[in-house]
């Protein structure tokens, strides 16, 4: 299986902006690349053309369509919560099985997948699993999205250790950077990719904020971390 998940410290820190600038920048390079968010809260049928979803859809080159949502991201909540809280909003149950099986499914083909986790890599994902164990159970290495505000290096440490003492392996980190306004938000991107770098050992690359319509069409190179795999 050829592939990598793309995980992070929380929500709303920049994994899909990640994931849409590889398969971007994997696709110009002429490389066969798939993205899967498999499991997605906060949506409905109606408001999936502005989801995450659709951002990965629209990198892949792919149509917004029903069969593309149900191929990207097949198990859909509406509330924004963690996913088991989620489905228990609805009276749905959400199965693991059914989840590793939809990821391996694409892992198995010729193109080189990207897994897109939901939240950060701790959240409860279902039947007593979490999102780390998703990743360990797909035998995946991680590339980690964290971001660059105040206590982000507390955060990235925090959740490297507690991968590694699961023995995930995270390949590399990737620094976006936070939008203005956010709360302590931290205007040295450089900075703080070259304290992480010393803290962890681990390559860092960074994202500035790119402002504008299809900001992952913009972005620095990221595809280095594809052959970390």
């Amino acid at each position: 299986m050829s592939g990598l998940f793309i995980t992070s410290t929380g929500t709303e820190i920049g994994k899909t902006l990640i994931t849409a600038t590889l398969c971007h920048q994997a696709r110009k390079k002429g490389l066969q690349i798939l993205a899967l968010k498999p499991v997605i809260s906060g949506v409905t049928d109606q408001t999936m053309d502005g989801s995450d979803t659709a951002v990965i859809a629209e990198a892949l080159g792919m149509p917004a369509t029903a069969e593309t949502w149900n191929t990207l991201s097949p198990f859909r909540f509406k509330a924004p919560l963690a996913p088991t809280m989620a489905a228990a909003k609805e009276g749905r149950t959400l199965s693991y099985g059914a989840i590793l099986d939809h990821c391996r499914r694409a892992l198995a083909t010729d193109q080189f997948t990207l897994i897109e986790g939901v939240g950060g890599s701790f959240v409860p994902l279902t039947e007593g699993k979490l999102v780390a164990d998703w990743i360990a159970d797909l035998g995946l290495g991680s590339i980690l999205v964290t971001g660059s505000y105040l206590g982000t290096l507390s955060h990235t440490i925090a959740t490297l250790e507690a991968m590694t003492a699961r023995g995930l392996k995270t390949r590399a980190i990737i620094l976006s950077e936070s939008a203005p306004g956010t709360l302590y938000a931290n205007p040295d991107l450089l900075a703080t990719a070259e304290e992480l770098t010393e803290l962890t050992g681990l390559r860092v690359l960074t994202v500035p904020r790119i402002t504008g319509q299809n900001p992952w069409q913009n972005a620095p190179d990221l595809t280095s971390v594809l052959a970390a795999s």
